[in-house]
């Protein structure tokens, strides 16, 4: 038996010097024992070779990838699993393809488990302020399932660029001081104060979101796995909002429907060209060019050059990577609830851009998301609140606020969910679906592809074509997220 040594928590450099030295000799993969440090085994005095490869090994691009990523799962086996596909990679250059391949089908499967991992990590870290001597600083603890704490870090650099935090996990730590992103060893839960004023936060959202008609108990679990409940403020309402749901929506349904009051001169007049210069005055009042996201949003919720805004609860601005993200999406409008919680894309539509996103590989966290319109239009009928098209002027108008969301974000790629971001983003005249088989250019000349709505894929009746659309409003987004890397790749 061969020895191949690593730290304790390898990296896929680690692996791979490692693995290059088993190559080296013709070390077949039953021969080869993978040992990190601090282990011990039967095998522990088994030589370890520390040579170079005679002869250049066959590695595809697509498997340094996805090896890198399977590398951080927290299986013991997954170091002898890599080698093994490599050793067969040698021989059939076109295993990665084989996805009925035993072994590629366990790869695959740690991939996605740490990506998943990776996408709660964004979702799920809490952060509570301490004060000292030289200001605020932020501190989390979070509990991941794998090794992934390097792979986020990046994430959290870009989405809290200005505070200076930490997250600390059992293996490893990060920290951020606002201009060095540095990595330690790890902690305990008792580095992190037990609360934060933030927490009390925290648990009115989730309440004020909580929705008792729509409780899936096991879906909720699917998104919100338990795993992580025990460092996130809000799960502790949980228990008893399960518990009362049932209370909760009969009293909802034997509510007296109601209608809002009607106010004076908020008919939703039709805006004719001739109009767009006298509405456009408030926002150009604003400024021309806001000078950050940040002064967008605050001066979008007093815009009121469309009469949109009456009836809605607020404006809906974009959120996630503010700094040249790979992906922006464009959706129409903001939902009955976006209009609520203030967030693009939280309602059934969202779930569905969330399960699309994870089938194409996409992590929502590392893209900006955001609508051609800002305010919901809607009608009242009974209790609900029916989504209600925005007219060519309201998306003319409201177009200002989403070009200068994309100017301050600079993707490397816009994709136009649905024909009114289309409309909004671009002079293109065609249909729908004749944008969908290019890249054309917005109107401010960055590149720019084109899809369905996922709000189209539940208006479908039929379970059949669900299906079908689904799949190729999926390969839309890999198809976006290969050209985005293309241009990434040549710039």
């Amino acid at each position: 038996m061969i020895a191949a040594n690593l730290p304790r928590i390898p990296t896929f450099e680690d692996w791979r010097a490692a693995a290059r030295n088993m190559l080296a000799v013709l070390a077949k993969p039953e021969e080869i024992v993978w040992r990190t440090e601090g282990e011990s085994d039967l095998f522990i005095n088994a030589p370890t070779p520390n040579l170079k490869p005679i002869t250049p090994a066959f590695v595809p691009r697509a498997f340094i990838e996805t090896a890198g990523k399977a590398v951080l799962h927290n299986d013991p086996r997954r170091f002898a699993l890599l080698y093994r596909v490599l050793w067969r990679l040698q021989q059939n250059r076109a295993l990665l393809e084989d996805a009925a391949d035993k072994d590629i089908v366990q790869l695959y499967a740690l991939v996605k488990a740490v990506r998943r991992d990776e996408h709660k990590m964004h979702a799920f870290v809490r952060f509570k302020e301490v004060v000292g001597a030289d200001g605020p600083r932020y501190i989390a603890w979070f509990e991941p399932q794998h090794h992934i704490v390097e792979e986020t870090a990046d994430f959290f650099v870009r989405r809290f660029t200005g505070m200076r935090w930490s997250i600390i996990t059992p293996d490893a730590s990060a920290h951020w001081d606002g201009k060095t992103l540095s990595f330690g060893p790890g902690g305990t839960r008792a580095d992190v104060p037990a609360e934060d004023a933030r927490d009390d936060d925290w648990r009115a959202y989730y309440e004020s979101m909580f929705n008792p008609a729509r409780l899936k108990v096991a879906a909720m679990k699917r998104e919100m796995p338990k795993h992580y409940w025990r460092n996130m403020p809000e799960t502790a309402l949980i228990p008893d909002l399960i518990k009362s749901a049932s209370t909760r929506t009969e009293d909802m349904v034997a509510a007296t429907p109601s209608t809002p009051r009607k106010r004076a001169g908020v008919a939703h007049a039709k805006i004719t060209p001739e109009d767009l210069s006298t509405r456009l005055e408030p926002i150009a009042g604003h400024a021309e060019a806001p000078a950050s996201l940040e002064d967008l949003r605050r001066a979008l919720q007093s815009c009121r050059a469309c009469p949109l805004w009456r009836d809605a609860t607020q404006a809906v601005p974009g959120e996630g990577v503010e700094h040249e993200p790979l992906l922006a999406l464009v959706g129409e409008q903001p939902g009955d609830q976006e209009d609520l919680a203030g967030h693009p894309f939280v309602g059934p539509a969202g779930q569905v851009l969330n399960r699309a996103l994870e089938a194409a590989g996409i992590d929502r966290g590392e893209i900006f998301v955001t609508n051609a319109v800002k305010h919901f239009k809607h009608e009242p009928r009974g209790k609900r609140r029916l989504h209600k098209r925005p007219v060519t002027g309201e998306v003319e108008i409201c177009r200002w606020w989403v070009a200068n969301e994309l100017k301050l974000v600079r993707p490397r790629l816009v994709v136009a969910l649905g024909a009114t971001a289309l409309q909004s983003l671009s002079t293109h005249r065609g249909t729908l679906e004749a944008a969908r088989a290019q890249t054309i250019k917005t109107r401010e000349g960055a590149p720019l592809r084109a899809t369905v709505h996922p709000s189209y894929l539940l208006r479908l009746p039929d379970e059949d074509a669900k299906v079908e659309q689904f799949h190729r409003f999926v390969a839309d987004l890999k198809e976006a997220k290969s050209a985005a890397e293309r241009m990434l790749r040549a710039a």
